[in-house]
């Protein structure tokens, strides 16, 4: 007897409600689409207000909901220990085919359907329900809506099957996915507006065979390249791991003098992709927005200031870094030991530097390179405050569980509205820069320097609200 993959998108579905359900209560996360639907809603009517395009508007959210797919993807299946424990002790139903009678692949292909129609549901349909002040605020039509629905999902189902994709080749060959990365680069650097016309995201400008036949046999034909590449077995019969912890320990001295920075450094360093996902979280943004900004001017109508608007989105971006670094840890793991939850943050705070600053500003560094020396100094100023900005939100209101940001509504719209009071601001001043250039760049490096203090300001008091709420049995 053999599972169906209509059963086990079923129980699949189930099971993603019961988990998150549980761990923030019931109408807790039913409230999460609700929130999510009127944050777009306050961010479309402000843009009908400001008379600013809506284009842009609907191209970025595009933008964002490929790239949620992307990440989505690459979280949910990039790596072997991803695919053995990613919640820790708990054992999900992706991870059961050596204790059920269902292929891997069976398995891998209803995980696939089943994260492209919850994130549907949960994020997407809500997200264009948030467009309806822009049909009475900017002349956009009803029906349309119906349409941006449809190529939102298509396009949060091309960046998941394309980042299984690569993950299943890579898994393959390192070369061949390196391979795969430079050619769609080139692709859209050389022909950008062509290669979008066969996505779903092609739609919006002319429905044709073409672009229908694209938008669908995309995402379906990336998947199955995914599920026929993927090596769900490659790993040796024993793992090692050299002892390096008394050495890097040595190493960074009297900045770590109970090894807690060292502990956090070797749980990235040793989890899946090591340092390198760093590295390839900042690349993609990176690689996303210059080519937007640079090379397709008919997605991007208004282009904002490049080095402001690549900074603000790589520092908020900084929180998957902080989300690394906690991906082993929880309050009650440090309560067992002599150690203070205010050193723990230190660490955390030190290892953030050490890892999202250094290869943030080498990408703004090379974005120099693309968009002129000038431009890109204002990013350069203000990428380091927005980083400790974002930490020191992220550590407040989510504490070494960050994962909770997701579907724990109450802590997702703590951590969206401080998010949207500093950067929204600066997205402004990116849009209107080069009406007062000299002016809005002061501004904007002195806005993001107060937002550096407040962040301080917010990791300074993270140790003592945490410790209390754990001793408080509130955690």
């Amino acid at each position: 007897m053999t599972l169906s993959t209509t059963y086990l998108l079923r129980v699949m579905a189930l099971e993603e409600w019961r988990l998150h359900g549980r761990m923030f209560g019931g109408k807790r996360f039913a409230m999460f689409p609700v929130f999510v639907a009127a944050v777009a809603a306050g961010t479309a009517a402000f843009f009908a207000l400001a008379n600013a395009d809506t284009g842009l508007l609907i191209a970025g959210l595009h933008l964002v909901v490929a790239t949620l797919g992307l990440q989505v993807g690459t979280v949910g299946l990039v790596g072997r220990d991803a695919l053995e424990d990613l919640l820790g002790e708990t054992t999900l139903l992706l991870f059961s085919a050596r204790t059920l009678p269902v292929e891997p692949k069976k398995l891998l292909v209803a995980f696939l359907v089943k994260d492209v129609a919850y994130y549907a549901v949960l994020f997407l349909l809500p997200l264009t329900v948030g467009l309806v002040p822009l049909v009475v605020m900017a002349d956009v039509p009803a029906a349309r809506l119906p349409l941006l629905f449809i190529t939102s999902v298509g396009m949060f189902a091309l960046g998941v099957a394309a980042s299984f994709a690569l993950v299943g080749v890579h898994t393959r060959s390192r070369t061949a996915s390196i391979a795969a990365v430079v050619a769609v680069v080139a692709a859209l650097l050389l022909d950008g507006s062509r290669v979008l016309a066969l996505t779903p995201y092609g739609l919006l400008a002319d429905i044709r065979p073409l672009t229908v036949a694209g938008s669908l046999l995309v995402p379906v034909a990336l998947g199955i390249l995914g599920i026929v590449a993927f090596r769900f077995d490659r790993r040796t019969p024993s793992r090692t791991a050299a002892n390096r912890f008394g050495w890097l320990h040595r190493k960074l001295g009297a900045a770590d003098e109970q090894g807690l920075l060292a502990k956090s450094l070797l749980d990235v360093v040793r989890s899946s992709g090591g340092l390198w996902k760093v590295v390839f979280s900042q690349g993609l943004v990176f690689a996303v927005l210059a080519v937007l900004l640079a090379f397709l001017p008919d997605v991007v109508p208004v282009r904002p200031e490049p080095g402001l608007t690549i900074a603000a989105v790589l520092a908020l971006g900084s929180f998957t870094t902080y989300n690394w670094l906690c991906q082993f840890d929880d309050t009650a793991f440090y309560l067992r030991h002599p150690v203070s939850l205010s050193a723990v943050f230190r660490a955390k705070l030190l290892g953030f530097c050490l890892l999202a600053l250094p290869s943030g500003l080498a990408f703004l560094g090379l974005g120099a390179v693309v968009f002129g020396t000038g431009t890109m100094a204002v990013g350069i100023a203000v990428f380091a405050p927005l980083c400790l900005y974002v930490f020191g939100v992220t550590a407040y209101v989510a504490g070494l569980e960050p994962t909770e940001l997701l579907f724990d509504t109450p802590v997702f719209a703590a951590f969206t509205l401080s998010m949207m009071v500093v950067l929204i601001p600066l997205v402004v001043a990116a849009i209107a820069f080069t009406l007062y250039p000299t002016g809005l760049a002061l501004g904007s490096v002195g806005y993001a320097s107060l937002s550096g203090i407040a962040g301080l300001g917010l990791y300074r008091r993270a140790g003592t609200r945490w410790e209390g709420r754990a001793l408080d049995g509130t955690d």
